[in-house]
């Protein structure tokens, strides 16, 4: 039986012509294409990246990349509209600000917090919380009942965990608002470090969706006035870790939700549901603990408050209080009463969401705050800069380019700074006058002419219908530098379905993103599409898949790429690819499992597959809480093993096995339920890697850009390229 195959081969080899013999990339291929990365991009360009540091003069400096490769010191009079290089007139360099030296905390200690005054520092020490002095160097111990996973000002949302201090400082210096976090029941993560010997594990708090017991805080202020430190607790039942800005209670590196009252007589915070659908406006009494209720408001999907950062804000001058709420699907600023809770007026109105609040003056009742997709025409996403009076009459434009503007307001209000850009146009810096937007001086021009000069070219900036018809979806497209409209390429869809998120990221100028361009220079046309259920635009379009996380805006990429093939004759939809990385992990598997037909190749990294298996939090406020059914619960239908068995093209699977964010087993149960399908597929575990891979992250990109090579362009990779320094 054996010799009778051999000859069948043998005659079938001679009957039939020779196969075509694939292409060979070669090692200068791969260089070509790491040319188009970051590290080697970013040097060619200049005068780019513009952050002010204001003085408290209203004079601010900055420093960026010069053609010649310096960044000196750039110093700007707001009000006069100059600029001088301190390099070339040092007696013009502003000294440093007197708190900045205490910025470094001493060898071996916990992150510090500064207090606004900078006489004072915050720290974690053994599960309570300390003062230093910054003068005297002298410590205090200001809280005494901290212990283990019941500790003061913890920073520990399971996916996150550090040994941070999280609080908010009083105006006044004299006070701070944080909580003792309760997580002596919460159930653990483990994790195991590979090494020669014992196993190294470890272990935190991390709590998942549907767990009975999850993290609690447990409101306080320490007031530092008094002699000898006193914890006021206030007088309520603990709340849920939870904010209404993101998956943990600090968000932007700071305490969410909460505001002091200007004197430090008072705390404003909000208390949000376990299933974010509530959010309730509270005001503590700093000396007693007292709490009252100002308002509530309930949501059937998920409550937010803005992007980033929280845009409700008390002004206690007034007994008023802003609002942000997506009632009227847009995000919208709303006037209350700081006593009653009574509405008074809406203070913006019409499309596009406010994100986020950048000042308010009480005086003149005006606030100024950013915004997108209120400009018809424009990309949706670019954020714009607009003032308003608070009885909702005066709207203002002031950042008028049709781009993305990244904004910085002066700490009197008067002026701005506005970096603006699009992925198709470097930036333009330039100074503004806050109210009436008015050019007062041009600070720098991006110049790219030498990164053009290597062939360099911008991404395309598209748009297509999502899967209905009803929304317009945006996006960019890679293609070759030598692209021949003529051929047809294979298509890789990059992708990161959010929800608190989207696949294109950024707005702004950017030399390389991610490998995108790089990947194209092998050959591939690389897309990433925004679908819906991304955030910063109507409440609609963001809880699009609310409850369904495994939809992962999929049908939109394909209608998308879809729409792109019938434009653009060089896209070859009979070879399509996808790929992404946590959220973008989960997604990439689903896709290959659900659509195993029109996805040919994929490659998934470190992906959320089961959110059972991730953080609590994340889950419960974009999927609902947990709910038992029968045998099952809601969430078991959206997890990839339960479609593993779909499995029709190539999948690569990669993980890090010290992933302390999106824990492995997510993968694993992947594996667990392909192997038992008796399904082929690849893994690649990366021993001690955390969340995104570290040192082994440029071996991934290799692995990555091999694999689409050769399964889907069906071409052979050079052998063990080495992407980086040589």
């Amino acid at each position: 039986m054996r010799r009778s195959v051999l000859l069948t081969v043998a005659s079938v080899v001679v009957a039939t012509p020779a196969f075509a013999q694939p292409r060979v990339l070669t090692a200068a291929d791969y260089a070509r294409a790491e040319r188009f990365l970051g590290f080697n991009t970013t040097p060619l360009v200049s005068g780019t990246g513009v952050v002010p540091t204001w003085l408290p003069d209203g004079r601010f400096t900055y420093r960026v990349r010069q053609p010649d490769g310096s960044s000196p010191l750039m110093l700007v009079d707001a009000a006069k509209g100059t600029k001088t290089n301190c390099a070339a007139t040092p007696a013009a360099c502003p000294a440093a600000p007197a708190a900045a030296a205490p910025a470094q905390r001493p060898r071996g200690r916990a992150p510090e917090t500064l207090s606004p005054d900078g006489s004072k520092a915050a720290f974690i020490r053994d599960w309570n919380l300390w003062v230093r002095d910054v003068a005297t160097k002298q410590e205090t111990q200001v809280t005494t009942d901290g212990v283990k996973d019941y500790g003061y000002a913890t920073d520990n949302a399971g996916w996150v965990h550090s040994d941070r201090a999280i609080l908010l400082w009083s105006p006044d210096s004299k006070k701070i608002a944080t909580f003792q976090q309760d997580q002596r029941n919460v159930g653990e993560m483990y994790l195991v470090r590979t090494k020669v010997g014992h196993p190294e594990l470890s272990a935190w708090k991390y709590p998942l969706p549907g767990d009975s017991i999850v993290s609690m805080i447990q409101r306080v202020v320490i007031d530092l006035s008094a002699p000898t430190p006193k914890v006021v607790r206030f007088r309520m039942p603990p709340d849920e870790h939870r904010s209404s800005v993101c998956d943990h209670i600090a968000c932007g590196g700071k305490l969410a939700d909460t505001e002091w009252y200007p004197d430090g007589s008072q705390v404003a915070f909000l208390s949000n549901s376990r299933d974010h659908k509530i959010a309730t406006l509270r005001v503590a009494d700093a000396a007693t603990g007292e709490v009252r209720d100002v308002l509530r408001e309930e949501v059937a999907t998920q409550f937010e408050s803005g992007d980033g950062d929280q845009n409700w804000r008390v002004l206690p001058a007034s007994n008023e209080v802003i609002w942000f709420s997506e009632r009227d699907d847009w995000g919208q600023l709303y006037l209350y009463d700081l006593t009653t809770g009574a509405l008074k007026s809406q203070i913006t109105t019409g499309e596009g969401p406010v994100l986020s609040i950048e000042r308010i003056d009480p005086k003149s009742r005006t606030i100024w705050f950013v915004a997108a997709g209120k400009e018809k025409g424009r990309d949706p996403y670019f954020r714009h800069l607009y003032r308003i009076g608070m009885n909702g009459k005066g709207l203002t434009l002031l950042t008028p380019e049709d781009g993305d503007h990244n904004v910085s307001l002066s700490p009197d209000g008067m002026r701005f700074v506005d970096s603006w850009s699009r992925a198709d146009l470097p930036p333009t810096a330039v100074l503004r006058d806050a109210k009436t937007g008015k050019l007062v001086a041009t600070l720098e021009t991006g110049d790219i002419s030498k990164l053009v000069a290597t062939g360099w070219k911008p991404p395309t900036r598209i748009s297509v219908k999502d899967r209905n018809g009803k929304w317009d979806l945006y996006g960019l497209m890679w293609t070759p530098t030598t692209l021949d409209s003529t051929k047809q390429y294979p298509i890789i869809n990059y992708i990161y379905p959010g929800p608190q998120g989207g696949s294109v990221g950024s707005r702004q100028f950017s030399a390389a993103t991610r490998d995108n361009q790089a990947l194209a220079e092998l050959g591939f046309i690389v897309v990433a599409i925004d679908g819906t259920g991304n955030p910063t635009r109507s409440k609609s379009f963001h809880d699009a898949y609310y409850g369904r996380m495994s939809d992962n805006t999929l049908p939109d990429q394909i209608a998308g790429m879809k729409q792109l093939a019938e434009r653009f004759r060089f896209i070859d939809l009979d070879k399509v690819g996808i790929w992404g990385h946590s959220g973008g992990g989960f997604a990439t598997a689903t896709a290959m499992f659900r659509y195993p037909d029109f996805f040919k190749v994929g490659i998934s990294e470190s992906g959320n597959h089961d959110n059972r298996n991730y953080e609590d939090d994340w889950g419960e406020r974009y999927h609902g809480l947990l709910v038992k059914q029968g045998s099952s619960d809601n969430y078991e239908a959206e997890a990839n093993q339960t479609m593993a068995k779909n499995l029709k093209g190539k999948l690569l699977l990669a993980h890090g096995t010290m992933d302390d964010n999106v824990p492995p087993d997510n993968t694993l149960l992947v594996v667990d339920a392909l192997i038992k399908a008796g399904k082929d597929f690849d893994l690649l575990m990366i021993p001690n890697a955390a969340h995104g891979f570290g040192a082994a992250s440029n071996y991934m990109m290799r692995r990555r850009w091999d694999y689409f090579v050769q399964h889907l362009m069906g071409a052979v990779p050079p052998k063990e390229y080495v992407i980086g320094p040589k």
